[in-house]
């Protein structure tokens, strides 16, 4: 299984930026799917999760700022991040947790997202 994310890259403050990731290879179902994200020197943390059925959940410094999305029949999974803060800077990962012969947890290579000030 491979999680392949794109749509990072450098916004001012106050900007927008859509990320996206598919998960490719031989898997029966994906359960949660889910953003984190990571500064150098620091530990991985979430950002926002959501459920097979759609259920959502944020870190509180997002909430209102970020929405994740999901399409089921393609695999994926989306952020869209707007109203971008100079502390939202960070190497972004998504994740899933991928049903096969067992449930497994899944990680991608990971996309930068640099907020100017």
């Amino acid at each position: 299984v491979q999680l392949v994310e794109s749509g990072g890259g450098l916004v001012q403050t106050g900007g927008s930026l859509r990320l996206s990731c598919a998960a490719s290879g031989r898997f029966f179902s994906i359960n949660a799917m889910g953003w984190y994200r990571q500064v150098p020197g620091k530990q991985r943390d979430l950002v926002a999760t959501i459920t097979r059925g759609g259920s959502t959940n944020y870190a509180d410094s997002v909430k209102g700022r970020f929405t994740i999305s999901r399409d089921n029949a393609k695999n994926t999974v989306s952020l869209e991040m707007s109203s971008l803060k100079p502390e939202d800077t960070a190497v972004y990962y998504c994740n899933a947790e991928v049903r096969y012969v067992a449930t497994r947890l899944f990680w991608g290579q990971g996309t930068q997202v640099t907020v100017s000030s």
